[in-house]
Order: C-alpha cells, then sequence, then structure tokens
C-alpha cells in the first residue's frame, strides 16, 4: 500500500469517525436525564461527599465518670469540653448510666476520673484516666483515642506533675494544616469521572443492543474501530470537560493545592479514561440490558473503591490483596492525581503508574474488541 493509499485511508476512518462521534454528542445533548447525570450529579456529589466523608472527629460526645470530683478533676473535664474535637452530654459518679449511654448511643466515649486521682498528682504518682470507647467503629474509636490521650496529657504536663524531658515538634509536609479535605477531594473527584465514564459508556452501547440500533450498525460496512473510536471519543472529552469543571471546584470551594504540572495531569487523565471507559465498552460486550450493566458497573465499581487505597491504606491490606490493587486503574490515577496536586511530583516521579496505565488501556481496549467481535461481528 503506497503512502497516498493509506493517506486516503486514514482521512476515510477520520471522516467516518467523525460523524459517529457527531451523532453520539446529539444523542447525549438530547437526552436531558443523561445530561444531568453526567454534569450536574458529579457536581453535587464533589459538593457533599468531599463534606461528608472525613475521617476527622468534630463533637464527639462525652460522658464523665467524675468519682474524684475534685478542682483538679472539673479543670480536666472542663478542658476536654473546651475541645472543639468533644462534647460532654454528661457528667456523673454513675458508671452503669454511662455504660448504658455508651450503649444506645447518647454518647461516644466514656471518660473515667479515679477517686484517689488528685492524691495521686499530689503525690507524684501516676494517675490514670480511664477511657471506654464505643468500638463498633474501630477507625473512629482509634481518632477519638488519640485526641482524648493528647488533651489529657497536655493537662498533666501542664499541672507540671511529671516531667517532659522530650519535645516532639512536627509539620505536615506537602499539607502543612492536615487538611483532610487535601487528601479527600482528588480521590472524591477520580471516582465520580470513573463511575460517569463507565456507566455512561456501559449503559450506551447496552441501550443500542435494547433498541435495535446495534444490529443496524452492524449490516454497514462500519470498521470495529470506527464503531469503538466513535463510541469513546465523545464520552472521553465529556469526562476530560467534567475533570476540569471539578478541578476549578476544588480549587474555588475548597482551596485544593495544584502544584504539579496541570499538562501532565490532564495527559494523565486522558490515558486513564481510555482505561476507564475501555471496561465499560467490555462490560457493554457481555450485558444485554441496561439494567445488567448497571449492576455489573456497580460490581466493578465496589472493587475499584475498596481496593484503590481511597478509603483505607494499601500498606494495611494483606499481601495478597496488595498484589491485587496493582491490576486497579484507580489506585495508580489516585497517586496521580494527589502526586502532581498535593506534592508537585513529575513525570520522573510518576512513570510507574503511567506506565501501568498504558499497559491497562491497551489490554482493556483489546479485550474489548475481541469480546465484541464475539456477540456482535
Amino acid at each position: 500500500m503506497t503512502a497516498a493509499e493509506r493517506g486516503l485511508r486514514l482521512r476515510r476512518w477520520l471522516r467516518t469517525v467523525g460523524f459517529l462521534v457527531r451523532k453520539e454528542f446529539l444523542q447525549v445533548f438530547r437526552d436531558r436525564v443523561m445530561m444531568f447525570e453526567m454534569i450536574a450529579i458529579p457536581i453535587i456529589q464533589l459538593l457533599v461527599l468531599s463534606n461528608a466523608a472525613t475521617f476527622e472527629v468534630h463533637d464527639s460526645r462525652v460522658h464523665v465518670v467524675d468519682e474524684a470530683r475534685t478542682a483538679e478533676s472539673r479543670a480536666l473535664v472542663r478542658r476536654i469540653g473546651a475541645s472543639r474535637y468533644f462534647t460532654v452530654v454528661s457528667s456523673d459518679p454513675s458508671m452503669a448510666e454511662a455504660e448504658r449511654d455508651l450503649a444506645t448511643g447518647r454518647a461516644a466515649v466514656i471518660v473515667r476520673i479515679p477517686r484517689r486521682f488528685t492524691d495521686r498528682l499530689a503525690a507524684g504518682r501516676p494517675a490514670p484516666v480511664q477511657l471506654v470507647l464505643d468500638g463498633v467503629d474501630g477507625a473512629t474509636a482509634g481518632v477519638v483515642r488519640s485526641y482524648l490521650g493528647a488533651i489529657v496529657e497536655g493537662y498533666g504536663a501542664a499541672l507540671e506533675m511529671r516531667a517532659t524531658p522530650l519535645a516532639v515538634r512536627s509539620r505536615g509536609l506537602f499539607n502543612p494544616t492536615l487538611d483532610y479535605k487535601n487528601f479527600i477531594v482528588p480521590g472524591i473527584l477520580v471516582l465520580l469521572v470513573t463511575l460517569i465514564g463507565t456507566l455512561i459508556t456501559s449503559m450506551n452501547i447496552a441501550r443500542e443492543k435494547e433498541i435495535g440500533t446495534l444490529e443496524q450498525l452492524n449490516v454497514t460496512p462500519l470498521r470495529k474501530s470506527e464503531f469503538v473510536a466513535g463510541k469513546l471519543v465523545p464520552f472521553w472529552l465529556i469526562a476530560l470537560a467534567e475533570l476540569t469543571v471539578g478541578l476549578v471546584i476544588a480549587r474555588l470551594v475548597f482551596a485544593l493545592p495544584m502544584r504539579g504540572n496541570l499538562l501532565l495531569l490532564f495527559g494523565a487523565a486522558g490515558l486513564y479514561m481510555v482505561v476507564a471507559l475501555g471496561v465499560g465498552l467490555w462490560i457493554s460486550t457481555v450485558v444485554q440490558t441496561q439494567q445488567q450493566a448497571m449492576f455489573l458497573t456497580f460490581f466493578v465499581m465496589m472493587l475499584y473503591v475498596f481496593m484503590s487505597g481511597f478509603m483505607t491504606p494499601v500498606e494495611s491490606m494483606p499481601g495478597w490483596a496488595q498484589a491485587l490493587t496493582e491490576l486497579n486503574p484507580v489506585r495508580h490515577f489516585l497517586l496521580i492525581m494527589r502526586g502532581i496536586l498535593l506534592k508537585g511530583a513529575g513525570f520522573a516521579d510518576l512513570w510507574r503508574p503511567l506506565a501501568a496505565l498504558g499497559v491497562m488501556a491497551v489490554t482493556v481496549l483489546t479485550l474489548a474488541l475481541r469480546q465484541y467481535s464475539k456477540t456482535t461481528g
């Protein structure tokens, strides 16, 4: 084949794909429900979830059992109540009543001050304060214990009842204020773009099957590559536009730092969306209805969320689970997003997750094309 023939073939391919892309955009813009799902819902979810999804503790309810009833014990109770992390809902010497409050959810933690608390302090002896926590939510209980422990130790240091030979000074590199939103907002944005891209792609082709237009396309001389490109390019562009809007909101509303190269970020996002949309295409080839596509997509999303490091550190998972997370594209894109935005990381720092996404993009598209040829070709 000569260079002129190859050029003519490429122009014809691009022209055909262009017609398909135009057809998909018209179909999307005419569907008001789909437009709302793709544009308004992700923005609302980003604003709501970024404020709701947090492991920080605020106004945790405390039941104080003050058996000492001295000036020192009351000062400790006031110190706890003055913290923005805790609210003292009750203070009495009855441990039974405190345990009832813990069981009914009226209190999240019991602070028990022993009877000889002040005497032990005056004698220079340890004066332990007991914390009884609601252990149903282990993560929250751990945070509450850490916060209360710091308050109690700070109170002891203020009274100068014990020596403090060591002084610990710390600062949060890349996140000096330790603002949890700087960690959670990029993760939520990645998941929302992934969900919309994967779900809309899988349901769009399943809809074509349901109404019979896919069969009409299959009897035309349309090539598989043209069909796939025509289906994926519109949603690829829409997903990048949604990511742009999400980043603008993250910057203006949540003051999310953006320390790295945004061109690198969008290049990685473009590669990642090929993977996400490719997964949606693959789902559409193994289902027959939109309902089936929706259920299978949410199953995949559950694996994405819990195996990505979005909610729990990958390092805390068992070894076999950590190995499986290498197959999760969300994990790699989360590393890229947080690395570029929060740390200012460059290509040299992120080439491994970028290479992983590249391999996944080729693999997923190849599997989807092969599956499509078996089911509809």
